[in-house]
């Protein structure tokens, strides 16, 4: 298997596949939300529909479904058919399903090419994490972790803010966007070649295979379990803070607007220290600090009618759930034999898409029954509860991953 030397012999962002995969990673995460900003106008163009408020707001999310349900099976195809051309394929479907509504004549259509766009960011990210694993190891695979959630915060926040520039000429525009990854393929082309992996079965006896799979089995679980309620928990901020910004009195897209990319910024300048970070204190220590960061966060938005204070919130968030984000992919990576890393990427990238999606789901209710300053402080304490947990979980199994 193809592996990098040390980072400090020769530094990840050196490498041409290290930045081949963070171009990749772009295109994953806030692909979703690339079109919030044409949503109005869509509703407005596809007036004549009389289901066109609902159905302009599922075009959100949409992709997170065909995500969540597919990406175990898709992970699945990588590990028997290959990294390399199922990434190729996921970023030409990206390119062909993302940029469909710009003519595509109905909102039936476009939404469709919603649910296939969501397997193309199934196939990017579950053999994108596949190829780390195999390209990488030590601290070059650990740095391109961290390195990998700088460049989805960096790339969605440029991506929307050009779909927000462009939707004001026309909302169909801002579909066209998604045809920008068409640049990226020629250097995933030339520089992402099929790694040299052991066939399933093949490595060891089958006494061996078989407790190796107990034993990374049920920390893997744990690990997409954890990931699940961080999403949940995280996903507040882009579907409740609009509603609650609006009850305290700020009203207006711009505000919410302003603290999201503060919220985006924030995580993707954190992720870059990411490194630094983790191996100063260990991953025993970044759960409780990216936890109990988050938790502050929202303390800090609900405590206080300042502004200042809500930015600040939005900026301890960003930069708690940068911290955690990269340390599921690193210990699953670390856990996952390499005959199986498709298989748990997919599922590691279901469990993102999975909180997300019933995040709005299990707040919306919480929201009804306590108020929105009830659902922030829940969160808040939840988040200590999970850095306490976690952290004792991760310090008793420290050995595994060291």
């Amino acid at each position: 298997m193809t592996m990098l030397p040390d980072a400090r012999e020769n530094p990840v962002w050196r490498d041409s596949r290290a930045v081949a995969l963070l171009m990749a990673a772009t295109l994953t995460v806030m692909a979703n939300a690339t079109i919030s900003p044409a949503l109005p106008g869509l509703q407005q163009l596809f007036a004549e529909d009389p289901n066109a408020a609902l159905m302009t707001r599922l075009l959100v999310p949409a992709p997170s479904l065909s995500i969540a349900l597919l990406a175990p099976l898709i992970g699945l195809a990588i590990d028997s058919f290959g990294r390399r051309v199922l990434l190729l394929t996921g970023i030409i479907l990206f390119v062909s399903s993302g940029s469909a509504g710009l003519y595509l004549p109905d909102l039936t259509t476009i939404f469709i090419s919603r649910i296939v766009l969501g397997v193309a960011v199934a196939l990017i990210m579950t053999s994108q994490t596949a190829l780390i694993g195999d390209y990488f190891t030590g601290e070059s695979r650990k740095a391109l972790t961290g390195l990998q959630v700088s460049a989805r915060n960096f790339g969605g926040l440029l991506f929307i803010l050009l779909a927000g520039w462009v939707a004001s000429m026309s909302p169909r525009y801002a579909f066209g966007v998604y045809g920008l990854a068409v640049l990226i393929l020629p250097l995933i082309w030339m520089v992402i070649k099929e790694p040299q992996r052991d066939l399933p079965g093949k490595s060891g006896g089958a006494a061996a295979n078989l407790g190796m799979q107990r034993a990374w089995r049920l920390q893997f679980g744990s690990l997409v379990v954890l990931q699940a309620l961080t999403n949940m928990l995280f996903f507040i901020m882009p579907t409740q803070l609009p509603f609650f910004l609006d009850a305290r009195g700020y009203g207006g897209a711009a505000m919410t607007g302003a603290t999201l990319s503060v919220l985006m910024l924030t995580g993707g300048i954190m992720a870059l220290f990411y490194t630094r970070i983790q191996s100063l204190i260990g991953y025993a220590g970044i759960f409780p600090l990216g936890y109990t960061a988050m938790a502050a966060g929202f303390l800090l938005i609900v405590s206080s009618p300042l502004a200042l204070l809500t930015f600040a919130g939005a900026a301890s968030i960003g930069a708690g759930y940068a911290l955690v984000s990269p340390t599921f992919v690193a210990l699953t990576l670390n856990l996952a034999p390499a005959p199986r890393r498709g298989l748990a990427g997919g599922i590691l990238t279901a469990s993102v898409f999975i909180g997300q999606f019933c995040s709005p789901l299990l707040s919306t209710p919480v929201v009804l029954g306590f108020g929105y300053d009830g659902m922030f402080l829940g969160a808040a304490i939840f988040l200590v509860a999970l850095s306490a947990a976690a952290g004792i979980s991760t310090l008793l199994g420290a050995s595994r991953f060291h």
